[in-house]
């Protein structure tokens, strides 16, 4: 077998601004770069190596939090110029539009981030730092606005166990086109926290499955570090595309590996045992001749492993085996399957069902069809290109054209032979919902009757969009129940938006020729037909609501009051000041600068001294203060 690195996490710092306390690398260094990690240098010379290896596979930077790394934008464009995929695993919360546009840039194809909750408290806790969870979605809606794709990772634990489909929910209201559930591997500071039980993780693998089956060609739904999850898969659906593994199930080792900050190369991140440093010996040599991938690759399983059916799509996780016993090549004890159900016949997965098989084009592709391949990730491009061939060969099709890639595609969903969802580029309204009706199969948040009745007097015409709107509202802000009074304070909200764009196109007071000017800016024939029937409808009405008209004026007032208000100067900074901000952690030193500025203009203070900034930081956490002093 050919044992090809298809994806490498590089855990490119140990440096991280939270003090998560399941972190299987045991960050401890918040602010200073370690002597021990790698140049940027020798960064460039280990991705050469890797490409030696696989120049198209799938490049995971994390860390700590790669983003305090400044070469970390270098890194990804030398890597995506390789032709890797590179994406970012981070907590998101330094993320914002200047840092996702950079990112994008330089060939960052995807961002995996980290939540925990959707109770900003309990991520809070989780995650060691106050503020975190309101950090982590500020940058989530940083790479909705730039037009990253983003990817949620929650880590399962016996806290927010119960709290799973709620999690999940919320991410595909955030807009992720995948949700990865993770399973904690008890190592780094994690090894002192109590996972889940055998059956909790059992009944958590059950649950994703039925989940999935919700947001299917919607939303991804994973689990990672749970490769029996493929198993749990076939007791539901023997046809599922979610069985779909590398030949040999597990990874760790054979397809997939982690390198440290220093260079160290582990089978996997849960899996301590290092097998050579990138420094000393090459990344190909350890790759290719290193004892403990050998035996990953080689040896036979123990225990149950070694006479189930799943072996060769499961193989349990090595990490756990590892952990528990001292022995990378145990059973997994977190599995709870007795071998034999299936007649104790392995069950393996044809060419076309297999992540890592080799790409071999029998038909021609036109450039733009092969083009289109490059986006896929390269564990996966050989098994789609045996699929869409075969899907041409049946219908008589001479050459893979973009066509003939989309109907492939489009029968596949058809048949839930794809787990996968549109990406962005593909479809950007994939969570558009349709109609009021089609949110009742997604579980509607009730109304209160009073709400209802409020809506139903709305025009026929934005009737649906409020419906629509209100439910999105309602799952973003944790709410069980649509209001009243929610219906008219994001009524308000919605009334400030309008105000500051009647604004902007030139009108400082309401006025009927402003939805005519509107109109000229915009490009959508539905939403000039909407202007149109507003207009229509304003002209007709029989009583005006002069409540909301007086409102709406005062909102319109504020806004251009706010806009002819100038900013006041910024402040002067000494020079026991400027060193005083340089000593702040690096991650919380522009919000800082903005903080203190702000401060110094509440004050009435037009200069900054080192004084100022002592009465400034008794209002901050006592974390930030001592790392600053």
């Amino acid at each position: 077998m050919n044992y090809k690195p298809y994806a490498i996490s590089w855990n490119t710092t140990y440096r991280c601004n939270l003090r998560c306390s399941h972190c299987y690398l045991d960050t401890n260094v918040l602010t200073n770069q370690s002597a021990g990690e790698l140049s940027t240098q020798e960064g460039y010379k280990l991705i050469d190596q890797m490409s030696e290896l696989n120049p198209n596979l799938l490049l995971i930077l994390t860390g700590g939090e790669p983003l305090l790394r400044k070469d970390v934008y270098d890194l990804s464009s030398y890597a995506s110029q390789k032709g890797m995929m590179v994406v970012l695993g981070t907590n998101g919360n330094m993320i914002d539009d200047d840092i996702a546009r950079k990112l994008k840039e330089c060939g960052v194809t995807g961002i995996g981030i980290s939540l925990d909750s959707i109770t900003p408290g309990r991520h809070d806790t989780f995650r060691g730092i106050s503020g975190a969870w309101d950090d982590t979605l500020n940058g989530i809606e940083a790479c909705r606005r730039q037009g990253v794709e983003f990817q949620i990772q929650t880590t399962v634990t016996k806290d927010n166990f119960s709290e799973i489909p709620n999690i999940i929910d919320f991410s595909y209201n955030l807009g992720a086109k995948v949700f990865n559930l993770f399973f904690l591997v008890c190592t780094g500071k994690g090894q002192d926290l109590t996972d889940i039980t055998p059956q909790q993780y059992d009944q958590a693998l059950h649950q994703l499955f039925e989940i999935q089956n919700k947001y299917h060609g919607k939303m991804m739904v994973g689990a990672k570090c749970a490769p029996h999850y493929r198993r749990i898969v076939y007791e539901h659906d023997s046809a599922s595309p979610l069985i779909r593994a590398y030949a040999g199930g597990c990874p760790a080792g054979t397809h997939y590996c982690r390198i440290t900050p220093e260079g160290n190369v582990t089978p996997c991140p849960y899996m301590p045992n290092i097998s050579g440093n990138v420094r000393e010996t090459s990344f190909v040599e350890i790759w290719k001749d290193t004892a403990d991938f050998q035996t990953l690759r080689d040896a036979s399983l123990n225990g149950r492993g070694g006479v189930c059916e799943f072996m060769d799509i499961c193989k349990g996780c090595r990490a756990r085996a590892l952990a528990t016993t001292g022995n990378q090549m145990d059973e997994d004890g977190w599995c709870n399957y007795v071998p034999g159900k299936y007649g104790n016949k392995v069950i393996r997965l044809s060419a076309s069902e297999t992540f890592g098989t080799e790409e071999n084009f029998t038909m021609n592709w036109s450039p733009e069809a092969k083009s289109i391949l490059k986006q896929i990730p390269s564990f996966g491009r050989g098994m789609v290109i045996k699929n869409v061939e075969h899907f041409a060969k049946i219908n008589s099709y001479q050459e893979i054209t973009l066509e003939i890639m989309k109907a492939a595609r489009e029968e596949m969903m058809a048949n839930k032979k794809t787990a996968f969802p549109k990406s962005m580029n593909e479809d950007e309204d994939i969570h558009r919902i349709e109609s009021n009706d089609q949110l009742q199969q997604y579980d509607e948040i009730p109304w209160t009757d009073e709400a209802r009745k409020r809506v139903e007097c709305a025009p026929d015409f934005v009737r649906p969009g409020i419906y629509k709107l209100m439910q999105k509202k309602a799952r973003l802000h944790g709410y069980k129940e649509i209001a009243s009074s929610f219906l008219s304070e994001i009524r308000d909200e919605s009334m400030k938006l309008a105000s500051k764009r009647i604004k902007n196109i030139g009108f400082d007071e309401l006025r009927m020729d402003a939805w005519d000017k509107a109109k000229e800016k915009l490009k959508s024939v539905h939403k000039k037909e909407v202007i149109d029937q507003i207009k229509t409808f304003l002209g007709e009405r029989t009583a005006r609501n002069e409540g909301i008209i007086t409102k709406f004026q005062a909102y319109l007032k504020a806004s251009v009051e706010t806009v002819k208000t100038e900013s006041p100067p910024s402040p002067i900074w000494t020079e026991e000041a400027k060193q005083r901000l340089e000593k702040a952690p690096i991650f919380v030193r522009g919000r800082a600068k903005k903080s203190i500025e702000s401060y110094a203009n509440q004050k009435g203070v037009t200069v900054i001294t080192g004084e100022l900034i002592e009465q400034y930081m008794k209002n901050i956490p006592s974390f930030v203060r001592n790392k600053s002093q």
